[in-house]
């Protein structure tokens, strides 16, 4: 009669090996990705913009900047542009530094500061961009970090190019597997790659204009998932 031990033994030895006739299952999958990608026309778009001075006072510095701020922000306000589409981005305040030269040394000091208010502008109306800039910069606005474009439909795309992009890892699987003269198995899983895509920032000349001209283009949209199926040898005819 087996003992305890060889019988644990044997059990484990079972449990060891039983794995190995699976992996070799496992070996015969299919590796797919799906994309899917579209072209829309953008409905909106954020200006990032600001007021930047220098006084000889840190506090004379940050006066002259809110007042030109406020004066940006009514403004915009008086553009149709909503308070709630309105952000300050960051507000800051540094030394402006020089050098004198004494004694045969050059030595730093502080001639003034320098104090900024960048503010973050999202404007629903992109016809009217041109006379949106052309107010602001009247306003007092004399620092621009960029304009993009987006859609704000993006979730609702998103969610139609997700499905488009399973389609089309089914469309590349079962063409890989007839053309290997296999059949395709069972989705043994689905990883999704997310989403990428969007109008790039675009940098923006500080000049004064009659409604600069501004062209909005597309925003490309894209999105991918991985999909890994099983492959058999197909059956034959009964």
């Amino acid at each position: 009669m087996l003992n305890q031990k060889t019988m644990a033994l044997m059990l484990a030895g079972a449990v060891a090996f039983a794995p190995l006739s699976l992996s070799a299952e496992e070996l015969r999958q299919l590796h797919v990705t799906g994309e899917a990608s579209m072209d829309v026309a953008p409905d909106q778009a954020v200006i990032t913009l600001g007021v930047r001075e220098q006084a000889e006072e840190a506090g004379a510095a940050m006066e002259q900047v809110s007042v030109r701020m406020n004066e940006v922000m009514t403004s915009l306000g008086n553009s149709g542009i909503a308070g709630e589409d309105m952000q300050t981005q960051h507000v800051s305040m540094h030394p402006v530094w020089s050098q004198v030269r004494r004694d045969e040394q050059d030595e730093r000091s502080i001639t003034g500061f320098e104090a900024s208010n960048m503010l973050t502008v999202t404007l629903h109306d992109i016809d009217g961009i041109g006379g949106v800039l052309d107010d602001v910069l009247r306003a007092g606005a004399n620092e621009f970090r960029g304009l993009s474009f987006s859609y704000s439909e993006r979730d609702t795309a998103q969610d139609l190019l997700r499905t488009q992009a399973v389609e089309n890892a089914f469309h590349k699987a079962r063409q890989l597997a007839e053309a290997s003269g296999m059949a395709l198995g069972p989705v043994r899983e689905i990883r999704d790659g997310g989403s990428a895509g969007g109008a790039p920032m675009m940098a923006m000349e500080m000049a004064r204009s009659s409604d600069m001209p501004i062209s909005a283009g597309t925003v490309s949209l894209e999105h991918n998932v991985s999909v890994t199926f099983d492959i058999m040898e197909p059956s034959g005819p009964n």
